[in-house]
């Protein structure tokens, strides 16, 4: 009788709060989030099909020139560290659903012997106060699984934002690579040509120097080229989850041209407001401790309450004579010491924390837009300055000089130094321009999410105007 009243008391409270597994985990929320802020597809590989499918995928983008798209679609897909974070969003989803489940119930079985009697005790016990608070911890438990759906999505956001960055990285270290080869060329050409005049009499030593020197620095100048766009590409490599035959990929040998217009964006503190997946989270997450915080004052008194069902039989031994007896008992605290006021403030201190962070990131996310749209647009002014104006005139310089020289109106000392100057205005208008694309991806990530700005960016605005200064 008494398991039964407790199967009555359990089963409206069991049925109120109790949640099952999902079909996919909570993928739903990250795959939309996807979908909708970058517009590429993530995917839980969890099952073999899924595995191949995508698989699959990432050797068709493989198979042409990678574009900056494409790199973020394979990082998807195929990074691992990814995919232990949506590991940690199914772990998450298996605690919420424990969280929504009553609380077992405990049997226990006891056989007394005596002299006179042998007695056999059966007990049920119900913690009563957990089963009370259970739909008031199903639903925190639901708020910290949205919260950890939303984790990540903020996972996903970051790889993708980490990955532009590589990409641009690599693709301007191997643009400076290529420049600096075919400089190189024509400096060896001009070096060998500058050794038979030199054997002929035509070149004194001091020019033949001269052109030599200007090879030998080149043929630094790529070397250390060589070695960044290794080290870039390696960097690319490690986001994208890649190894074996999949690091040999091809990379196009420039950057994305320069867009006409930049994007006009005059209330981009208002879009990362709405927008930042982070700044849901921690409000996700400051609602959950509210409601822990609710919870706490109103178990402050009580920290258990259990009800026990007992039946005892009980044989005398010597007559076999039997009878049994039934009954009940209620176990719970007396605040006599402990009136939970140490957990309440904890509760409440806990509280006010996150609500303190969650301001505070506010700040900072409405900072860091307005920074990011700030370099976006400094940075295409730049890049269009340099490839609108810097290059133009250099070329016409570059020509200019190159007729006088083959009229013999100048010496090769002031070829040789119009060429260095030539380019070092291509590397910094390379620069300007990989500065950019790094900029339009900080831009992303300072609206939707994904991690704060590359580092360096303040220095960065101001490094293509001081390459760029040799060129003046």
């Amino acid at each position: 009788m008494i398991a039964r009243v407790i199967v009555v008391l359990a089963v409206p409270f069991a049925l109120a709060a109790c949640q099952s597994f999902s079909q996919d985990g909570g993928m739903g929320a990250v795959t939309q989030f996807a979908s909708a802020a970058l517009q590429k597809d993530a995917v839980a590989l969890r099952t073999e099909a899924e595995a191949k499918a995508a698989r699959a995928k990432v050797e068709e983008i493989l198979s042409r020139s990678l574009a900056a798209d494409g790199a973020v679609q394979v990082a998807l897909l195929n990074n691992r560290g990814l995919q232990a974070a949506f590991n940690d969003l199914f772990f998450a989803e298996a605690l919420a659903v424990e969280a929504s489940l009553p609380p077992n119930p405990t049997f226990s079985i006891a056989r007394l012997v005596s002299r006179p009697e042998i007695e056999i005790e059966r007990q049920i016990t119900v913690n009563l106060l957990a089963l009370a608070t259970l739909p008031a911890r199903s639903e925190i438990a639901r708020e910290k699984f949205r919260a950890a759906q939303l984790r990540a999505a903020e996972a996903v956001a970051r790889i993708a934002a980490d990955t532009r960055r590589a990409y641009y990285r690599a693709v301007a270290t191997q643009q400076s690579v290529n420049l600096l080869t075919q400089a190189q060329s024509a400096a060896l050409t001009a070096t060998q040509l500058a050794r038979r005049l030199g054997e002929t009499g035509a070149l004194n030593k001091l020019d033949q120097a001269r052109e030599q020197v200007f090879y030998a620095e080149l043929t630094g100048q790529l070397a250390t080229a060589r070695q960044r766009a290794r080290t870039e590409r390696e960097r690319l490599v490690r986001l994208l989850g890649l190894w074996g035959g999949d690091v040999d990929f091809r990379l196009p040998g420039t950057l994305p041209a320069l867009p006409q217009q930049a994007r006009a964006l005059p209330l981009v503190e208002q879009e990362a407001l709405r927008r930042r997946v982070d700044l849901q989270m921690a409000r996700i997450e400051l609602l959950a401790l509210a409601k822990s915080l609710g919870l706490s004052r109103a178990t402050r008194f009580l920290s258990l309450f259990e009800i026990n069902g007992r039946y005892d039989s009980i044989r005398e031994r010597d007559h076999g004579e039997r009878f049994s007896r039934s009954g009940f008992e209620i176990e719970f605290t007396i605040p006599i010491w402990d009136f939970g006021e140490a957990r309440t403030r904890q509760a409440e201190q806990t509280y006010l924390a996150a609500l303190n962070r969650l301001a505070d990131k506010a700040v900072s996310i409405r900072s860091e837009a307005r920074e990011a749209y700030r370099s976006y647009r400094a940075t295409h002014e730049i890049a269009r300055h340099y490839y609108g104006e810097v290059l133009p005139l250099r070329k016409i310089i570059s020509d200019e000089t190159l007729l006088r020289y083959n009229a013999m109106q100048i010496d090769v000392f002031e070829l040789l130094s119009e060429t260095r100057q030539r380019i070092a205005a291509l590397e910094a208008a390379i620069e300007a321009l990989r500065e950019f694309w790094l900029a339009e991806a900080d831009l992303g990530a300072a609206i939707v999410g994904g991690g704060s700005p590359s580092s360096g960016a303040a220095e960065r605005t101001g490094a293509p105007a001081e390459n760029g200064s040799k060129g003046h």
